[in-house]
C-alpha cells in the first residue's frame, strides 16, 4: 500500500467534509483510490482489502460495519453540482449510488458504485489533485488529513491561500473558535503533522485594518515540487530521513514544535525528544561537575604538596 495514489479533480477538495472523522475520511478517500478510471463499473473492496487501505486498526468486523455506515451516511451529506452562468439552472448530485454492505459471506465485501454525473471527479481527468494514501492516512488530526488534501493541490507552486471564511469552511471548523483555539486545536497539529511532508513549509497569518487588527485569512507557502515528481514511497529508511530533514531545517517551528514532529513522525511517546534533550543536558552538567570537582581536589593535592 506503500505506493498508492489518491488523484482526483480538484473540485472534490472544494466539498467540506463536515463531521468526518480521520478513520471515515481513510476509509473514504480509500474507496477513491481504487474508484478513479472505472466508470460506472461496481467496484467490490473486500474487508481485509479495505482495512488495509485505510489503515483501519479494530480488528471487530461489527465495528467495521458501523464505521463504514457511518461513512456512507456521511458521504450521502455531501452535495457536488453545478450551475448555470445565468444563475437561474441549478443541478445537484451525490458520489455513489451503490454502497452496499455484505458482512454475512465467508468474505465479506463492499460494492459500490458511482453516480453517472460524478464520473468526471474521478475519470478522465485533465486537472486534478495526488497525493500517497499511506502519508494521509499516517495522519492523526482531521485538521492536518484537510489541509494536507489542499496544500497538494498547490504541489508545483508552493503557495495557497485561504480566506479566514473559505479556511474555517473548508476545515469545519466550529463556529465557537476564536483565534486562541485554532491556534491551538487546528494549526498546531497540522504545523506538527505536515512539516515533515512539505520541505519549509510556514503559515502565517493575513491580518485586516480596524479595531483589533482581525485575521482575514491564511497563508500557507513551502517548497514547490517539480511537475514530475512523484509520491512514491523511496523506502522506509529514506522517508523517515528526508522527514526528519524537513523538521530540523524548518525555521518556522520552534524547539518545542520539533521534538514534537519528531516524536509522532517516529512513533514516539510525546514528550520522548524533550525528555532524551534535558536527560542529555544533566548528563553533560554533571559531567562538567565532575570534572570541575576532580580538578579541584588536584589543585589542592598540589597546593598541600608544595
Amino acid at each position: 500500500m506503500s505506493n498508492e495514489l489518491v488523484k482526483y479533480h480538484h473540485e472534490l477538495n472544494t466539498i467540506p467534509l463536515r463531521k468526518f472523522t480521520p478513520v471515515e475520511m481513510n476509509l473514504f478517500f480509500s474507496i477513491v483510490s481504487r474508484m478513479r478510471d472505472k466508470g460506472e463499473q461496481t467496484v467490490r473492496f473486500s474487508f481485509d482489502q479495505l482495512k488495509e487501505l485505510s489503515d483501519y486498526k479494530p480488528t471487530a468486523n461489527n465495528r467495521f460495519i458501523d464505521d463504514l455506515a457511518e461513512t456512507y451516511e456521511k458521504i450521502l451529506s455531501l452535495r457536488f453540482g453545478r450551475r448555470s452562468k445565468s444563475g437561474l439552472s441549478i443541478e445537484m448530485f451525490v458520489m455513489f449510488t451503490e454502497f452496499k454492505i455484505n458482512g454475512d459471506v465467508e468474505e465479506p465485501y463492499v460494492d459500490i458504485r458511482i453516480y453517472e454525473k460524478a464520473i468526471p471527479l474521478l475519470n478522465n481527468l485533465d486537472e486534478w489533485v495526488r497525493y500517497s494514501l499511506k502519508q494521509f492516512t499516517d495522519l492523526q488530526s482531521s485538521y492536518s488529513k484537510t489541509m494536507f488534501r489542499l496544500l497538494k493541490q498547490f504541489r508545483t507552486t508552493g503557495y495557497a491561500y485561504f480566506s479566514k471564511e473559505d479556511f474555517h469552511e473548508l476545515l469545519d471548523i466550529p463556529k465557537s473558535y476564536r483565534e486562541t483555539h485554532i491556534n491551538e486545536r487546528v494549526l498546531k497539529p497540522i504545523k506538527e503533522e505536515l512539516t515533515p511532508l512539505f520541505r519549509g513549509l510556514t503559515i502565517k497569518k493575513k491580518y485586516g485594518k480596524g479595531r483589533g487588527k482581525p485575521v482575514i485569512g491564511y497563508q500557507f507557502a513551502f517548497k514547490a515540487e517539480a511537475k514530475n515528481a512523484n509520491d512514491f514511497s523511496k523506502g522506509e529508511r529514506e522517508d523517515l530521513r528526508q522527514k526528519i530533514f524537513n523538521i530540523e531545517h524548518n525555521g518556522d517551528l520552534s524547539q518545542e514544535e520539533k521534538w514534537v514532529a519528531k516524536d509522532k513522525v517516529l512513533g514516539l511517546k510525546i514528550g520522548t525528544h524533550e525528555s532524551d534533550f534535558y536527560a542529555q543536558k544533566q548528563k553533560e552538567f554533571e559531567k562538567i561537575e565532575e570534572e570541575k570537582f576532580r580538578k579541584d581536589i588536584l589543585d589542592d593535592l598540589k597546593s598541600g604538596f608544595h
